[in-house]
């Protein structure tokens, strides 16, 4: 609330610097260090990993120290871009079912994503590099959905595997 009503006042700030710490603390609570083998579940913590990362540009912004849009920058790009890339990879695969791996080819868009969110929002932190910063950041975020376009049309689009061990009704 104190965000919508004073962004730029210091009790936003603080707010927001202390749900960047508490968001931190939930997500390091995750124990992320055990999902390296599973990519698919990977990506979740590193979408989410933005979630902090903006509530504390948020109340940077708030002290006049980064642009306001930074924060927006790391929950929309960073936040719900990746998350809706992991979410819809996974969702996919388990409906049709297809193994719940990633393949190297999701783990590039995946790294792509990362990467075009990291640019838009180092590009309002930078704004001497913001021109190439915004053009990796555009070029990063349509070839990720491109590439998801890509790998998934045919999984979508043909018929669905029998899943093992499933009785047919």
């Amino acid at each position: 609330m104190l965000w919508i009503v004073a962004p730029d006042d210091a009790p936003a700030g603080l707010m927001l610097l202390s749900a960047a710490l508490f968001n931190a603390l939930r997500l390091a609570r995750w124990a992320g260090e055990r999902t390296f083998a599973d990519r698919l579940v990977l990506i979740l913590h590193v979408g989410f990993a933005f979630v902090p990362l903006g509530f504390l540009l948020g109340g940077l912004a708030a002290f006049g120290l980064v642009a306001p849009s930074a924060g927006i920058h790391a929950w929309t790009v960073g936040g719900i871009g990746l998350m809706t890339l992991a979410v819809m990879s996974r969702a996919s695969l388990g409906h049709t079912g297809r193994a719940l791996s990633a393949s190297p080819a999701l783990q590039a868009v995946y790294a792509v994503a990362a990467i075009a969110a990291l640019a838009r929002i180092c590009a309002v932190i930078e704004p001497q590099f913001s021109i190439v910063l915004l053009h990796v950041a555009a070029f990063g975020w349509a070839l990720a959905f491109l590439g998801f376009a890509t790998l998934y049309a045919p999984i979508l689009c043909l018929p669905k595997r029998a899943l093992r061990g499933a009785s047919v009704a």
